[in-house]
């Protein structure tokens, strides 16, 4: 016979809201803007979700199909799952100035720059939020049962943006990103699947209106329409996730965006309240702010893994890293700077190409084809011509 479970005994109503809340105050304390609680049914979200995977936007992340609808059943993820705590952090770096938004929009503007977006600037969010989510999960089983309790950060089939949703986080902006009035969308989110039935949260209205700046401004045109994503279009894809070599067509569009790319969270307004985090893991490591394409060039494999420990960087490996480069480098050579400057790149890129592997052998090809022939002198015209 079937060994039958010892039932769990809840806590009553009451003693479930000043648990919720006592969850909400130690994620403050912790370092979390907000924290929400949602329900597990997203039956509504499985139709979209199977639209967008029959379309192939999800490129080359076949987890997502693999997955397939268990990513909108958080109960069969984790069985026992009764509701999903949802966080968010802020990671705008503690010392960003006001003008933060013209500042960033500027470097894009400076070919021979290279951005990384701002949340990879500094620590590893992936760490940072499953440390702390984890001391709020410990936090609560501290105080009564949980059942199941599990911890995610971007770590597995999760919904996060609707799940953040429907807990009252935000709503889902025209970029697919969460919005928040309070916050922009400048955060993280991580979730803890619990198997307690806390009290939800109530959604929150939209309120993008008939602004479609997110969508104008996307240089690859990724953004389909208001909520619609071609992943495979996405500079953020490109640089990350994809593995392969970066589509031609597409390659002069990255401009110097070599890791990421964050033109729709600069262009909306609501980013405008977007908050500085409180915490110091999120500051700018190895002048990434700053960094120039071609010192960034010069590191070899071993000053990579150095210089990139503890970042989400390290997760794309050399390979990746020296690809996005050299695409970058091939669009500054294009752009024309000043001559010293291209001659240096041309080196640079020669000098690399024997040890380089042959996709990035394949990218520096294509760098080296962007630099404008040698001017000649002008030809003196002769007397009598």
């Amino acid at each position: 016979m079937r060994r039958m479970e010892p039932s769990r005994v809840f806590p009553d109503a009451a003693q479930l809201q000043e648990l919720a809340q006592a969850i909400r105050r130690q994620g403050r304390v912790l370092g979390f803007s907000q924290i929400g609680i949602a329900d597990i049914d997203l039956q509504n979200a499985e139709a979209p979700l199977l639209a967008w995977l029959a379309a192939g936007h999800h490129g080359a992340m076949e987890y997502m199909q693999r997955h397939g609808l268990k990513r909108a059943r958080p109960a069969e993820l984790v069985p026992g799952t009764q509701r999903v705590i949802a966080a968010r952090m802020d990671y705008l770096p503690r010392h960003a100035a006001p003008s933060w938004v013209e500042d960033e929009t500027r470097r894009l503007d400076d070919a021979k720059a290279a951005t990384v977006s701002l949340y990879a600037r500094g620590r590893d969010y992936h760490r940072v939020l499953r440390q702390r989510l984890q001391q709020l999960a410990d936090f609560i089983a501290a105080r009564v049962d949980p059942g199941v309790v599990r911890v995610f950060t971007d770590s597995a089939p999760v919904l996060e943006v609707e799940l953040a949703t429907r807990a009252g986080l935000g709503w889902r902006g025209k970029h697919t990103l969460l919005l928040n009035r309070e916050g922009g969308s400048m955060f993280f989110l991580g979730e803890i699947f619990i198997g307690l039935p806390l009290p939800v949260d109530a959604p929150v209205t939209a309120h993008c209106g008939s602004c479609t700046r997110c969508i104008a401004v996307c240089p690859t045109q990724a953004i389909l329409g208001p909520g619609e994503l071609d992943a495979r279009r996405c500079i953020s894809y490109l640089t990350i996730e994809h593995p392969g070599p970066i589509p031609v067509d597409l390659r002069p569009l990255l401009g110097n965006r070599i890791y990421g790319c964050d033109d729709c969270q600069l262009v909306c307004p609501w980013n405008r309240y977007a908050h500085r985090s409180s915490l110091p893991d999120f500051d700018s490591r190895h002048g990434l702010g700053e960094a120039q394409l071609l010192d960034l060039w010069a590191w070899t494999a071993a000053e990579f893994l150095a210089r990139t420990e503890g970042s989400a960087i390290r997760r794309i490996g050399f390979d990746r890293w020296q690809r996005n480069l050299a695409v970058a480098l091939g669009n500054a050579l294009r752009a024309n700077p000043q001559a010293d400057w291209q001659r240096y790149a041309r080196d640079a890129l020669r000098q690399r190409r024997p040890a380089a592997s042959p996709l990035v052998q394949e990218h520096i090809d294509w760098a080296m084809a962007q630099s404008p022939p040698p001017q000649s002198p002008p030809r003196m015209q002769a007397p009598w011509g």
